[in-house]
């Protein structure tokens, strides 16, 4: 399954029944929630990579992506969006392009 592939999941059940599908009832909570959730399971893959446990973390990296989508959808934001960025960040080194964010930042 590719990350389009998930996203066009995502979004068919987003107009889901919240008692019919998790994502609907989830995305009906609102983008503050959906982004909590995503940080809980951010944190859960972190715990598995820290304790080196491959197959757990291979679990958790599965639901990282699957509800970094969720909350991109939450939001408006697309795949295609964030593929278009890493396209613009790849003709920088990512040192340079670090020092750019931090320095728009001050």
């Amino acid at each position: 399954m590719t990350l389009d592939e998930l996203e066009k999941i995502i979004t068919e059940r987003a107009t889901a029944s919240p008692e019919d599908s998790w994502t609907a009832k989830l995305l009906a909570k609102g983008p503050e929630k959906v982004a909590e959730k995503f940080g809980e399971e951010a944190i859960e893959a972190i715990i598995e990579a820290v304790k080196g446990d491959c197959e757990k973390l291979t679990s958790e990296a599965a639901d990282v992506l699957f509800h970094l989508l969720v909350m991109l959808q939450s939001r408006g934001v697309s795949v295609a969006d964030v593929m278009a960025e890493l396209a613009r960040r790849q003709s920088t080194s990512g040192l340079a392009e670090k020092a750019a964010r931090t320095e728009a930042q001050k």
